[in-house]
């Protein structure tokens, strides 16, 4: 299982993220940061930084 944290990326934003398809992640990443902050364009700077903040995570029980 895989993580994101926005708050990694957007100071002070608690939205999260599990997937264990890092591709999902990636597309619900755009999708938050076009609906809550505002984001038109996602470059390729920024999913460098989305994808360096992906982490693993053991699954819940």
């Amino acid at each position: 299982m895989k993580e994101f944290q926005c708050g990694s990326l957007v100071p002070g934003c608690q939205w999260h993220t599990r997937h264990e398809d890092e591709a999902e992640i990636m597309r619900r990443v755009a999708e938050h940061l076009r609906e809550t902050h505002g984001e038109t364009i996602i470059r390729e700077t920024m999913i460098e930084a989305i994808r360096s903040r992906i982490e693993k995570v053991r699954d819940a029980a």
